[in-house]
């Protein structure tokens, strides 16, 4: 499912109108920007929220020189990007560092997916050579420290616990023991509660004025939309966090949540969840999400993706075979498996610019699972034919499918799709100096 789908396809159905009608008048804009509060109100965004974006989107569109320009339409999408970019926070918020260790306090709802997160944050920190302490302050939930260090395991952190005794005393003894121990990290798993009530809030004031953390990130459920900005802004009332991290934001294909909490709480997003792998947390960029949800593409993310699934001597390697056009159906597997690092097919696709919504146009779906077909079908190959696809006739056609135990309408479709993949890296290639 792509993030902000049903938002990304009613904005651009818009934008495409008044692209067709060249030259806009008043009216136009004004019935355009009235398309465009009915789907962010649709998307479940803060209605006070809408009304400040409408208005200063207006205010923009309809001055004059935006009348009188050549391609009108196109500067209203240029406006959007700049008020949608604006609106989620203009630029990437960094996580604050102090004197080691940094404390990191989470804070959430019960469902909202904290405990897994302060996993997913030891990680990410871990790939930049740094060493996070996991602090299990969760002392109410059933197996709550016990999920903690099952998620540390799998990440390959330590896990700090003093099984179910007071949340404050166990949060300072943590501190003290990453301390000690020359940790540059302590991520405070903190109790949820299934809704907010008194006794979670004290507790969480009295854990924040015993450790005084660097960052206190709230995790917020995107797919609960109004109710998640709801809760950010009172926990912030109560906490002053700075910072908000957004889970399954995969599932959300509305968007209320990310487009409304930093305009109601003032608070940046740092992160965002984007999947159930501990891998699946990636730093937020307003310019970047803006991009996607326009459909424009997000060619920075897709990189830093690639870089991260792809070796440098992979991508040397490919970047040879590409220049000498000898890519085979042979190397064709071996990127699949690393462009299934990568996360969703679906996701990836809306990443290059101009693909996501011609794919959208085209009623496709990407059907994941046929992967392993895909092997079977070029593993019934001999070396020559996944070397050479050119040689493939009607009559070795009809044995590979036979030997694949599928057909050779599948094995023709194959066969499209490894031209269509060598003609998309090649234009990857190209965009800003990308290896693949």
């Amino acid at each position: 499912m792509a993030v902000f789908s049903g938002l990304s396809e009613k904005l651009n159905h818009i934008f495409a109108k008044m692209t067709k009608r060249g030259k806009l008048d008043e009216y136009e804009i004004k019935q355009a920007m009235r398309e465009v509060r009915i789907a962010l109100l649709e998307a479940d965004v803060n209605i006070a929220v809408v009304k400040r974006f409408i208005n200063s989107v207006s205010e923009k569109a309809l001055g004059q020189d935006i009348l009188k320009s050549l391609s009108p339409a196109q500067q209203v999408v240029k406006i959007v990007n700049e008020e949608l970019t604006a609106l989620m926070g203009s630029t990437n918020a960094k996580l604050e560092v102090s004197a080691p260790p940094t404390v990191i306090m989470m804070c959430g709802l019960q469902g909202a997916g904290k405990t897994t997160l302060c996993g997913k944050l030891a990680l990410y920190l871990k790939k930049q050579n740094k060493k996070a302490l996991l602090i299990a302050c969760d002392v109410y939930r059933p197996a709550a420290i016990n999920q903690l260090k099952v998620v540390g395991e799998k990440a390959g952190v330590e896990v700090f616990e003093k099984g179910q005794g007071n949340p404050v005393e166990i949060a300072k003894k943590g501190v003290e023991y990453a301390k000690s121990y020359g940790f540059d990290y302590a991520i405070i798993d903190t109790a949820g509660r299934l809704h907010i009530d008194d006794a979670l809030m004290t507790e969480l004031e009295n854990i924040k004025s015993a450790v005084n953390p660097a960052e206190i990130l709230l995790t917020v459920d995107s797919m609960t939309g109004q109710d998640a900005v709801n809760v950010a802004d009172t926990f912030n009332k109560r906490l002053d966090v700075t910072g908000v991290v957004l889970t399954k934001l995969d599932g959300d294909t509305r968007g209320g949540a990310c487009l409304s909490i930093k305009e109601v709480t003032g608070k940046p997003i740092k992160f965002s969840s984007v999947g159930e792998k501990l891998t699946d947390l990636e730093p937020f960029y307003p310019d970047r999400m803006a991009s996607r949800i326009l459909g424009m593409g997000d060619v920075l993310s897709l990189i830093e993706k690639a870089e991260q699934a792809i070796t440098e001597d992979q991508a040397k390697k490919m970047e040879k075979k590409l220049k000498e056009n000898s890519f085979t159906l042979e190397d064709y597997i071996e990127q699949f498996e690393a462009i299934k690092k990568m996360g969703s097919l679906e996701d990836i696709m809306g990443m290059i610019p101009g693909m996501g919504n011609k794919f959208k146009m085209s009623g496709a779906q990407i059907d994941e699972k046929k992967i392993e077909r895909v092997k079977a079908i070029i593993y019934s190959m001999t070396v020559k034919e996944r070397r050479d696809p050119a040689i493939l006739n009607s009559s070795r056609k009809q044995r590979i499918a036979k030997g694949s135990g599928t057909t050779v309408q599948e094995v023709n479709q194959l066969l499209k799709q490894f031209e269509q993949s060598k003609q998309m890296m090649k234009q990857l290639k190209n965009k800003r100096n990308f290896r693949f």
